[in-house]
């Protein structure tokens, strides 16, 4: 439906005569002159005013409004008004089954978006904002992949606001605005005189995590949730079938990562040291909530319990027991007195599923098996992050490729003789 301009300043009224004029009204010099004035296609009426010697923005305004409207890129001023943060915390409720993968999202925009882009106008979003909050990200020290996950959920986060009708675009979708870089660094995988030197730096508690995780590839989660009957010492497998994780600050057992079970082959070595270990360290019943902080109870006999028979949480195994054998393997310097170790993110436990890969792949077990093992989803990611560690194929394929063009392949090669090579002869 067609707009129109209301000029607030004057009247219409019938005079004496019969003829309408206009008159100043009792609004004459005071506030916007002028309101501009539609229908949205919601069936309500919307206005925006203008002062005084902008009937013509007034008219543009209105042209522009009906024009989008017309293409279908209209947008509700009071859809508009809403802010990010507000639209972010009700967008994020929605997202996914799984509560920890929402609490971790709702952590990340209140500590590190909210703060910058939160009380910001949907309707106001322009890429210099999107570019510019990148760029604080950065010198705040939020960097890597890290902040490419909290800009994926901003990203969303306006993606979906567009779908509802708040933006007419995503900022984040123009080509000047890029979102923080990842180092795409190759894995460099621990030798096994460095895996043995930090198992030797370890309490003798957690000693045979090292051989979990570097000899079964599991997650630290995983290794922490190892429990009694996920052990088959009969078929020599593995049973990866739960993980101890935070939910929400406190701890629980969950599924695995993306929640894909597996079996794991149990080499004899890696079998011989949990038995041992669960000797010395007998395993103890630890309840706990299952996936979520207010999940149902679920009791699991634990190989692995803290020195005073509870589950062991993994901030106080990091700090004093993992980098305390890096330093004693010379992987990260010795800590100074009254200050905390040197982080090294890409020495954390992890790097033990980095070394179970280089030697599966270094003795030629194939991309698919090892993804399975690893719990990976797709095959694709593993090949994407292990391709560089698999043997090189160049000196196959030249071997091969002699022995069909040398000498003796020739002499054991015999060409089929056409008929017309025998009339021939």
């Amino acid at each position: 439906m067609a707009g129109h301009i209301q000029d607030r300043w004057y009247k219409t009224e019938v005079g004496p005569d019969g003829k309408t004029r206009r008159v100043k009204s009792e609004r004459y010099g005071s506030g916007a002159r002028y309101r501009a004035r539609y229908v949205g296609p919601d069936g309500t009426e919307k206005s925006k005013s203008f002062p005084d010697r902008q009937k013509r923005l007034a008219d543009q305004w209105l042209a522009h409004t009906e024009a989008d409207m017309a293409r279908g890129q209209y947008i509700d001023p009071r859809a508009a008004r809403v802010t990010f943060q507000q639209y972010a915390e009700t967008w994020v409720s929605t997202q996914g089954a799984d509560p920890n993968t929402q609490a971790s999202m709702e952590s990340q925009l209140r500590l590190h978006a909210f703060p910058y882009l939160g009380s910001r106008p949907l309707g106001s979003f322009q890429p210099a904002h999107i570019r510019d909050w990148v760029r604080q990200l950065s010198g705040n020290g939020i960097r890597g992949s890290y902040a490419r996950t909290i800009y994926s959920n901003v990203r969303a986060a306006l993606s979906a606001a567009v779908d509802d009708g708040h933006l007419p675009r995503n900022p984040c979708a123009a080509r000047s605005v890029r979102p923080p870089a990842v180092d795409d660094r190759r894995v460099t995988p621990w030798t096994p005189e460095r895996v043995f030197a930090v198992q030797a730096g370890m309490p003798e508690r957690f000693r045979a995590m090292v051989d979990l995780g570097g000899g079964c590839g599991l997650r630290q989660g995983e290794i922490l949730g190892v429990a009694v009957d996920a052990i088959d010492f009969e078929s020599n497998t593995l049973h990866v079938v739960q993980q101890l994780k935070l939910s929400r600050s406190k701890a629980v057992f969950a599924p695995p990562k993306g929640g894909k079970l597996r079996d794991v082959p149990l080499p004899g070595p890696v079998a011989d040291a949990l038995r041992d270990h669960m000797k010395r360290f007998p395993p103890v019943d630890i309840t706990l909530p299952w996936k979520v902080a207010d999940g149902p109870p679920v009791t699991k006999r634990l190989i692995f319990t803290g020195p005073r028979g509870g589950h062991v949480w993994r901030t106080s195994l990091n700090e004093e027991a993992w980098k305390r054998a890096l330093a004693s393997a010379k992987v990260i310097p010795e800590r100074k007195p009254g200050k905390p170790y040197t982080e090294s993110r890409e020495n954390g436990m992890h790097a033990l599923r980095h070394f179970y890969a280089s030697v599966l792949l270094d003795s030629g077990e194939n991309i698919k098996a090892l993804a399975e093992y690893l719990g990976h989803s797709d095959p694709g990611l593993t090949l994407r992050v292990y391709a560089h560690l698999m043997p090189s194929s160049q000196e196959r394929t030249r071997n091969a490729v002699t022995r069909i063009f040398s000498g003796t392949s020739q002499d054991t090669y015999e060409a089929p003789i056409s008929e017309a090579d025998k009339e021939r002869d």
